[in-house]
């Protein structure tokens, strides 16, 4: 694929072009944390299959309406590693409800059963041969000048969930799992709403 172009605030015109065409597009975020009530959006990786890969630095007192337009556009795909938490973050600090999501955390959890490893790292690796150094994850997203480690592992994130989406669906698919992944991506927005409000489980005794 092509290399990874960072910008900041939203989506260039030329590539949000591009990227309105797609039928599917995978998506990353990158935080100061994992409080969406404390901590701050830093970044957000979109790549489509075909090589496009844009890192887009984000400003929550500027909302990037390509970005949204985009996300809230359910003909088009959006494919997450943990949905819940990046979708959480985009709902709570820019005000996106993402449309038409598919998980690989969720998909690998009901399809890899042989392993209770669903990290990236892990599925990456089963399905592409490729290795994550997933040691960067914890640093600092919030800087303005972000190292080449940095963007370089940012657009590993998403180039590959292309790849790990069709190898789950495969195990899925020839499991009988299929419908059931399907439920649980129809649930998963209420289970982002229900994270927002504050539940940590209505199924509890």
């Amino acid at each position: 694929m092509g290399r990874a172009r960072l910008v900041q605030k939203d989506i260039p015109d030329d590539i949000f072009q591009v990227l309105r065409t797609q039928k599917e597009l995978a998506v990353d975020c990158e935080m100061m944390g994992l409080n969406p009530w404390r901590d701050r959006l830093c970044l957000v990786q979109i790549a489509a299959e075909e090589g496009t890969c844009v890192l887009i630095q984000i400003d929550e007192n500027e909302p990037p309406e390509r970005i949204r337009e985009l996300f809230e556009d359910s003909s088009i795909q959006k494919i997450f590693h943990f949905a819940r938490l990046d979708c959480l973050f985009l709902r709570m600090r820019l005000n996106i409800q993402i449309q038409n999501v598919f998980c690989t955390k969720i998909a690998s959890r009901l399809g890899r059963t042989y392993t209770d490893r669903h990290g990236l790292k892990e599925v990456v690796r089963e399905f592409t041969g490729e290795t994550l150094d997933k040691q960067i994850t914890s640093s600092d997203w919030g800087s303005n000048k972000l190292t080449d480690e940095q963007l370089n592992y940012a657009a590993s994130d998403v180039i590959y969930l292309f790849a790990v989406k069709r190898s789950l669906l495969n195990i899925l698919n020839r499991e009988g799992r299929a419908e059931l992944l399907e439920a649980s991506l129809n649930y998963l927005p209420h289970r982002i709403e229900l994270d927002r409000l504050g539940y940590e489980s209505i199924f509890q005794h």
